[in-house]
């Protein structure tokens, strides 16, 4: 009796290290393959060269990825959002679709807001919505009026990826404008490349390699065979040169 439980107990231990231990944190080993003074190098050069040719505006730094053994066809498009530890884009355009609440609360922050009484002035019209949808990087909306944004706007916001999140009277507004300034969305769609804001040059080396860090583990994490899906990663300045950082 003492062998068999021995046994059971041997089985179990083996079933767990093969999957893992899920406490909501990715895993040690999913860094693995990435070199962090490969990483280090890479910031460091982004940040001299925003330094001797400097711009009239505050360029980002973008994380590129180059994927291989996925067939967009039969595989699942993988997509996932994650907060970033520091805001990489801290100049996002972000308008609220607010209620009377919102509104009020938009306009003493000094944050772009539409009533529904605007949105009913674009009167659904497509090259309106459109141009709404190109005027911000993101919408916030209150919760009356998400399941009015098909029959206000039609579907154009969701077109353009831009369907607004969720904001509540509890929410404290800034709060939520800078959390989703915070956030990256890794979404895979016909081609094997994308790319996603992980910060910007003003801000220190080590904020951006924290940032990088969890952008490219959460991305790991949301690949079917993990890093024997990522073919390249490259980090680049708005006007800078591209570094390779893996691959």
């Amino acid at each position: 009796q003492c062998s068999f439980w021995l046994k059971g107990f041997a089985r179990c231990r083996r079933w767990w290290g093969r999957r893992g231990c899920h406490s909501g944190r990715p895993r040690a080993a999913t860094m693995s393959k990435l070199n962090i003074d490969t990483l280090k190098k890479g910031i460091a050069a982004i940040l001299e060269g925003s330094k001797e040719k400097p711009r009239k505006f505050l360029e980002t730094v973008e994380l590129q990825i180059g994927l291989k053994d996925y067939d967009t066809q039969r595989d699942k498009r993988f997509s996932g959002t994650i907060k970033l530890p520091h805001v990489p884009r801290p100049r996002m355009k972000i308008c609220v679709l607010g209620d009377a609440v919102h509104c009020e609360q938009a306009q003493k922050t000094g944050i772009p807001f539409k009533s529904v009484d605007d949105l009913k002035k674009l009167n659904k019209n497509k090259k309106l919505v459109k141009k709404l949808a190109q005027s911000f990087d993101g919408f916030l909306a209150s919760q009356v009026l998400i399941p009015q944004i098909p029959r206000l706007l039609g579907p154009g916001l969701n077109k353009a990826g831009k369907f607004p999140t969720l904001v509540q009277h509890a929410d404290v507004l800034e709060t939520k404008v800078t959390e989703m300034r915070s956030q990256v969305k890794f979404q895979l769609k016909k081609v094997l490349c994308m790319g996603v804001a992980v910060g910007n040059v003003g801000m220190t080396p080590e904020e951006l390699r924290a940032n990088c860090l969890m952008a490219i583990n959460f991305l790991v994490s949301l690949l079917k065979k993990n890093w024997n899906n990522v073919k390249r990663l490259h980090i680049k300045s708005t006007m800078g040169k591209s570094f390779t950082i893996y691959g």
